[in-house]
């Protein structure tokens, strides 16, 4: 694991020695650990959105995550061939063996450590050194001290039986005696561990290194001038023609499906950067489970970093999913043709064979629900960043639906699909969702209703029906989880049968919207603007959409352009039938029912 756990992981040594625990004290999950039939440790954790258990991370993934699979002092890497490699310095053990793909007999030395040599020939020759090697996955049973780097440098050089050292400012200094197992290569980031090794082999490293150097060095300067002409001409123009041509045919197949506006056209995205897979894959660590920054209904996101040091979140099509080509491509083509400081910017895409991905900027906070619905992090958002919050995501939904060169309803808008930048700046995402209108085009039907039901307005909901007011009322909703810090979702065991809007409505009525405020950010100088977003909030929440306001009018009510606001009526969905209640059950048939005829009208949304 990084030595930041920014999960809120704790590792605490207790007694008896040698036993450890694990604490997740700030962790908001439900999870559990299970080790299947077939030798698999699985994390099984709970998505709400599929209402389902879901595999988050498993081992072992490859056989790099055997334990002890390169033997002592051997190295693990998925993405080589083999995958074991010895240290420098070492060589394998049983060659025999090692060219038959076994490779538990490990490596040993080529040459003795100084110690070794004092035992023997009494020669105490030049001093070891340590071989640096850079994103390694560290080897098993450290002997951990408290020390600076240097210390721990020295400390290992002057004992005869380290053989390794490494070190971490968060963990301290690390030591290895006897044989170094299980490690592993990484791409991104990770640990630096240093092998002790004789002084010979290490001027044998350098006179490797320099030799190496040389010959790339002098095959460039003698080709360069035969292959530049090639390389930019015929390799990488055919090379970006062929990814072009595969992204327009995907393209070409969608469209001629779908009704797009002319602006669509597929041959206007030719400027959209295109990336090749193996940058993707070697940027994630191979799409490792712990770049994994969440996952939605069709698509996984992993962070990553690009050879250039940009930091980006890839967001990967699940080849399962057949619904998710067509969000897929909905989001490319829309994001492509949309720029606004409070919408997340695409940097390009990736379609491969099978591997279709989009590119994002990275979001180093992630989503808005990770703060706002988390005891540990709520309390850095104060009523001030909270508002601002709240004027961006009405900021970037407005230029969705009347600043952009294209109508767009998002369809989705919810908590977990707004993004925060370094200054928790708001930024919406996710427009795999999202519908274009036309010009003179005020709302659709849909047969397939798609979304988060607890923000889908009512029309949308129960007919299919969609419009800017549809979004309007989402924001609604966001809004009054905003300022009261509570999940739309978390009401569904009130003994009241009430919702988010239902509990609202009922202390709005009885004039008690202090008990509705998030008490991290109530404070009195502050009552008049949170009666103000509430008042708004409801006004959004509207059961009909005649009497919502648009986005434009919701920016001028938020910013106290419009002075007096509109008293709200009763939002939609304030109530929920309790559906183990018998008597309430009884109740509404007799009010419902005419005679003892029941009549059912199957009518087509």
């Amino acid at each position: 694991m990084n030595s930041v756990y920014v999960d809120g992981i704790e590792i605490e040594i207790n007694d008896p020695p040698g036993n450890s625990y694990v604490f997740y004290p700030f962790a908001n999950v439900t999870m559990f650990v299970v080790l299947t039939s077939q030798g698999f440790l699985e994390e099984r954790d709970w998505f709400d959105e599929e209402d389902d258990w879901g595999v988050s991370f498993w081992r072992p993934k490859n056989d790099c995550d055997i334990y002890g699979w390169c033997g002592p002092f051997g190295t693990c890497s998925s993405e080589q061939k083999p995958i074991c490699s010895c240290l420098g310095g070492f060589e394998p053990m049983n060659m025999e063996e090692w060219n038959r793909g076994n490779f538990t007999s490990g490596c040993v030395g080529r040459k003795p450590l100084q110690c070794e040599r004092m035992n023997k020939t009494g020669n105490v020759g030049k001093e070891d050194g340590f071989l640096k090697l850079d994103k390694m996955k560290l080897p098993d049973f450290p002997e951990r001290s408290s020390g600076l780097e240097d210390e721990c440098r020295v400390h290992c050089l002057s004992n005869c039986s380290c053989v390794a050292y490494a070190y971490d400012a968060s963990i301290g200094c690390m030591k290895w005696r006897g044989s170094l197992i299980d490690m592993q290569k990484f791409f991104l980031e990770a640990a630096v561990l240093y092998i002790r090794l004789a002084h010979s082999e290490l001027d044998t490293e350098d006179k490797k290194v320099v030799i190496i150097i040389a010959v790339i060095v002098g095959t460039i300067t003698i080709t360069i001038c035969a292959i530049f002409s090639w390389r930019w001409t015929v390799k990488r123009g055919v090379t970006k023609a062929k990814r072009m041509m595969l992204q327009l045919d995907e393209l070409q197949v969608y469209t001629k499906r779908s009704s797009v506006p002319e602006i669509m056209n597929p041959s206007k995205l030719q400027d959209l950067p295109l990336l090749n897979f193996e940058e993707l894959a070697a940027a994630t660590n191979w799409f490792h489970i712990m770049n994994k920054l969440g996952q939605g209904g069709f698509c996984p996101v992993y962070r990553g970093k690009l050879r250039d040091g940009q930091e980006i979140a890839v967001k990967r099509l699940s080849k399962e999913s057949g619904q998710g080509l067509e969000e897929f491509m909905n989001e490319v083509m829309l994001i492509s043709k949309l720029q606004h400081r409070n919408l997340v910017r695409l940097l390009g895409c990736c379609v491969e064979g099978e591997e279709k991905m989009l590119i994002y900027e990275y979001m180093p906070n992630q989503s808005l629900d990770a703060f706002l619905f988390d005891p540990s992090k709520e309390k850095l958002l104060d009523w001030r960043k909270r508002f601002n919050i709240v004027e961006g995501i009405s900021r970037g939904l407005l230029y969705l639906h009347r600043d952009s060169r294209l109508r767009i309803i998002h369809r989705d808008l919810k908590a977990s699909n707004i993004l925060l930048d370094e200054e928790l700046n708001p930024k919406i995402s996710d427009l795999g969702m999202a519908r274009i209108f036309g010009g003179k085009q005020d709302q659709a039907k849909t047969i397939r209703v798609v979304g988060t039901y607890g923000y889908m307005s009512p029309e949308y909901a129960m007919h299919g029906q969609f419009s800017e007011k549809s979004d309007v009322f989402s924001f609604g909703v966001l809004l009054l989880e905003i300022v009261s810090g509570r999940r739309n979702t978390s009401f569904y065991h009130d003994e009241y049968s009430l919702t988010l809007l239902g509990y609202a409505w009922k202390l709005w009525n009885e004039n008690n919207i202090v008990a509705f405020i998030d008490p991290v950010i109530s404070e009195l100088r502050f009552q008049s603007e949170f009666r103000r977003c509430i008042n708004v909030g409801f006004l959004c929440v509207q059961e009909f959409v005649k009497d919502r306001p648009s986005m434009s009018t919701v920016m001028s009510m938020l910013n106290s352009e419009i002075v007096d606001l509109p008293a709200p009526k009763q939002p939609a969905f304030t109530e929920r039938q309790n559906a183990v209640d018998p008597e309430s059950s009884e109740q509404s048939q007799n009010r419902c029912s005419v005679n003892n005829v029941t009549i059912t009208v199957i009518e087509a949304r």
